[in-house]
């Protein structure tokens, strides 16, 4: 990993570390009111007259909703590496080649810890 580090002021650095603690909190709220309406909904499910139909609306609707829960997790896996990465000071360093990530992609995604390149690589092998 490169030593020089990523070149980002002080400022912009700080902006960062404020929106991705913003965005964590939002990507966790989230996840914790999924998780709630899933729970509504089972509890529904499990009271009453059933009609089979609903049990099929609802159980897709669970499934599309655990895979956006899933995904906002994945996101707040990064989130918080980057909020890590502001701590020891390599914000703006890839951690596959400690390259640097251009401020104009930290300012598009502020949880980035590849560059785009190196992102679009693992996507297609399918890491996350």
């Amino acid at each position: 990993m490169s030593s020089k580090g990523a070149n980002l002021d002080a400022a912009f650095i700080e902006r960062q570390r404020q929106h991705l603690t913003r965005l964590r909190k939002s990507l966790l709220t989230t996840a914790r009111n999924e998780e709630t309406d899933e729970t509504a909904i089972n509890s529904e499910s499990t009271a009453g007259a059933r009609e089979y139909e609903d049990d099929a609306q609802k159980l897709t609707m669970l499934e599309l909703e655990g895979t956006l829960v899933a995904r906002d997790v994945e996101r707040a896996a990064r989130v918080n590496r980057a909020l890590q990465k502001i701590e020891e000071g390599t914000y703006g360093l890839s951690d596959l080649s400690g390259h640097r990530i251009p401020q104009e992609r930290l300012e598009a995604v502020p949880e980035s810890i590849y560059t785009a390149a190196e992102q679009e690589a693992r996507e297609r092998s399918g890491q996350p």
